[in-house]
């Protein structure tokens, strides 16, 4: 009759093949692409439900499920080696290769041996070579099995180790199962039938942790860290295991009796259980870290990787990342494993005010956040505060005094970090509490020294980065009043010019209508220019687009007659391919000038006419001119003008405004008979065939 351990044995590896069989069939219809990983992690999957269901049948002694086994192993050895290769970045060492190759060879060792099982049923000495070599080749392994895994997480980049941090502690529990199993029937001769028994619920448990790692990674994407190298730490660990487990089985086995076997149980749930809850824990892997630091290694910083991670932290920002004052705490806070810090600055006063916090919300920062001497003390000294030193009265270099009062009350404040750039402090950077409590030796205060200056740089890069912005906004602001007073002028002079008219025209209907027009377009520009000077003035000029030229030149001499003789002699009816707006714009430029370097009884000339695939608009005048100097090293550049209280903006601007819309200007003039400036813009391209049939017909 069976067992309470067969029952268990049966339905624990019956419910495992289940679940295997559906997360199998899951991952067959998720709509995801093929890639060689997906199809192996299938396959690896496929494997552990066949041999599961191997065992619930026919029992964890039979030779098919022997031969499962062997096959649910290769499964996840090949599941893991191409999810290495398809890893993006640096190629892995070629020792890991050598482990994957040797490894595959033990596999394929292991099931020639168990073949040979049922041949040598009738020796019984054959027959325990044989069982006792396929155990030491189970045991080979689980050990090389659990260096890879360890290998796999640790070379991964840290922002991708979250994807595989399930599968791989899932993997070393399977194999770790394998490798105490296997050493305690190495050790007491006997096949211990309680674990055989546990180990099906065990698998069973580690299906749905499987199901969660595919939803939380669904590429199943592993990027390599740059520092990708083969670490013995892990062999160091397995083998220190494997003679911790040689002491107890043995101990257990000289003490022997009734409860040997219940000792031995309880040891292994107990290490698997204690390792599920502590492996988790920040707490324990800060220990952990802390003390394989002070014990096995020679610094306790690995100081190119942490370089590199400082430097992605806060030069490669992401798209979803946190703002860079944070990511400046984040970056001094991971290298002492604070999990939280908060950042002060100096204001225009000197004193230190609060500028951003990470993960510490809790903390109350008053206004002002410092002691009138505490810039001064950290600027001068960059010294590095550890409060608890500091509160204990061991701190000798500390001036206590500079020490704001709410930092000495808060016991959660850690250490002070001054940011100092080229003898100025650009910030002070407290850290909380980090997880294990422990004091700042001599390369905690090296490596925060150096990282604290070259935040310093960034902060001050910011900071500069920031003024030229600001800068820059006032140049364009002062840039738009330029042309906005240029333009003030113009009307100005407009005005000045139809007042002086009025008086002798004021009787004249016609000339009131006209004045009443110039008056209602003054007062339109004049609206327009309030709107150019606002800030909050979004509005951008229109793209090119064709219209007849003539009928706005014909509009602004109309309008130019009122204030001075202005004549035509050509005007070609053509299509231009420009802006209305900014064409209006810049003849008004060129005919202000015009109007204001020519004499009142000497008129201005505005013709139209076309050049070739362009249209040339000149204005003329018969002022005094201007010299071949003036015009190469002066006329188009800003605040620089021949007249008497000009602003030399009204040339720069017309010349801005025609290249924008792919024209020029062109400039001829001579001193004592005046100037010729030439507007060239393009011609609209769909009319250029009727300007041809034109000039023929003409």
């Amino acid at each position: 009759m069976p067992s309470l351990l067969d029952y268990i044995s049966i339905f624990g590896h019956a419910i495992a093949a289940a679940l295997f069989g559906a997360l199998a069939i899951w991952q067959f219809q998720r709509k995801v692409e093929r890639t060689d990983k997906h199809i192996w992690l299938i396959v690896a999957i496929t494997l552990t439900s066949f041999w599961a269901l191997a065992i619930a049948v026919e029992g964890y002694l039979s030779p098919i499920a022997r031969f499962a086994e062997t096959l649910r192993n290769f499964g996840w050895l090949a599941f893991m080696f191409t999810l290495l290769k398809a890893g993006e970045g640096r190629d892995e060492p070629k020792t890991v290769n050598v482990i994957y190759a040797a490894l595959t060879f033990v596999l394929i060792g292991q099931m020639l041996v168990d073949s040979l099982l049922p041949a040598f049923g009738g020796s019984p000495r054959l027959e325990g070579v044989t069982l006792y070599t396929s155990l030491v080749m189970r045991m080979i392994f689980a050990v090389g099995a659990l260096v890879l895994v360890h290998n796999l997480y640790s070379i991964s980049a840290p922002e991708t180790r979250w994807g595989i941090r399930l599968p791989t502690a899932s993997l070393a529990a399977i194999w770790t199962f394998d490798l105490n199993l296997y050493t305690i029937t190495y050790l007491t001769q006997q096949n211990p039938t309680e674990l055989y028994a546990m180990r099906g619920p065990m698998i069973a448990v580690i299906a749905p942790i499987l199901a969660l790692a595919s939803m939380r990674n669904t590429e199943w994407n592993l990027k390599l860290s740059r520092s990708v190298a083969f670490r013995s730490l892990s062999l160091f660990a397995i083998g220190s295991y494997l003679v911790m487990m040689i002491v107890i089985a043995t101990a257990l086995q000289i003490i022997g009796g009734d409860y040997a076997r219940l000792a031995q149980i309880s040891f292994l749930f107990g290490t698997t259980i204690g390792a599920l809850l502590l492996l988790p824990s920040g707490r324990f892997r800060a220990w952990l870290k802390v003390t394989l630091a002070k014990n096995f290694f020679q610094h306790r910083y690995d100081y190119r990787s942490e370089w590199i991670r400082f430097t992605d932290t806060i030069g490669r920002p992401g798209p979803d990342s946190e703002p860079f004052h944070e990511r400046v705490i984040k970056a001094i806070a991971d290298i002492t494993d604070s999990p939280a810090g908060i950042l002060l600055v100096p204001d225009e006063s000197g004193q230190l005010v609060l500028q951003s916090r990470w993960n510490w919300s809790a903390i109350e920062v008053p206004v002002p956040a410092s002691k009138v001497r505490t810039a001064a003390f950290f600027e001068s000294s960059s010294h590095i505060v550890e409060f608890d030193t500091l509160r204990a009265g061991q701190d000798e270099k500390c001036d206590g005094t500079a020490i704001p009062d709410w930092m000495h009350a808060d016991q959660e404040i850690w250490a002070a970090v001054p940011l100092v750039h080229f003898d100025r402090l650009a910030g002070l950077m407290l850290l909380a509490r980090p997880r294990i409590n422990r004091t700042l030796d001599w390369e905690d205060l090296d490596m925060l020294r150096v990282v604290g200056r070259q935040v310093a740089s960034y902060l001050a890069e910011y900071r500069s980065q920031e003024s030229l912005s600001e800068v820059q906004r006032f140049d364009e602001f002062n840039r738009r009043m330029a042309f906005i007073m240029h333009d003030i002028k113009n009307l100005v002079s407009q005005l000045s010019l139809l007042a002086g008219n009025a008086k002798r025209h004021a009787d004249n209907p016609e000339f009131q209508a006209d004045m009443i027009e110039t008056l209602q377009d003054s007062a339109q520009k004049m609206n327009g220019l309030l709107e150019r000077l606002s800030q909050h003035n979004k509005a951008h000029p229109e793209e090119p687009k064709p219209f007849k030229i003539a009928d706005l030149i014909r509009s602004m001499i109309e309008k130019k007659k009122l204030l001075h003789d202005v004549k035509s002699e050509r005007i070609d009816d053509l299509t231009v391919l420009a802006d209305p707006a900014r064409v209006e714009q810049i003849l008004g430029h060129l005919i202000q000038n015009a109007i204001d370097a020519s004499p009142k009884d000497k008129a201005i000339a505005i013709n139209a006419r076309r050049r070739d695939l362009s249209i040339a608009i000149d204005v003329s005048d018969q002022g005094e001119g201007m010299s071949n100097e003036f015009i190469r090293s002066q006329l188009f550049k800003p605040f620089a003008s021949t007249k008497q209280g000009g602003f030399g903006i009204g040339a720069y601007e017309a010349r801005s405004l025609a290249q924008a819309m792919n024209g020029r200007l062109e400039v001829e003039s001579r001193e004592g008979e005046g100037s010729r400036f030439t507007l060239i813009l393009p011609l609209a391209k769909y009319v250029s065939d009727e300007i041809l049939a034109d000039e023929r017909a003409a």
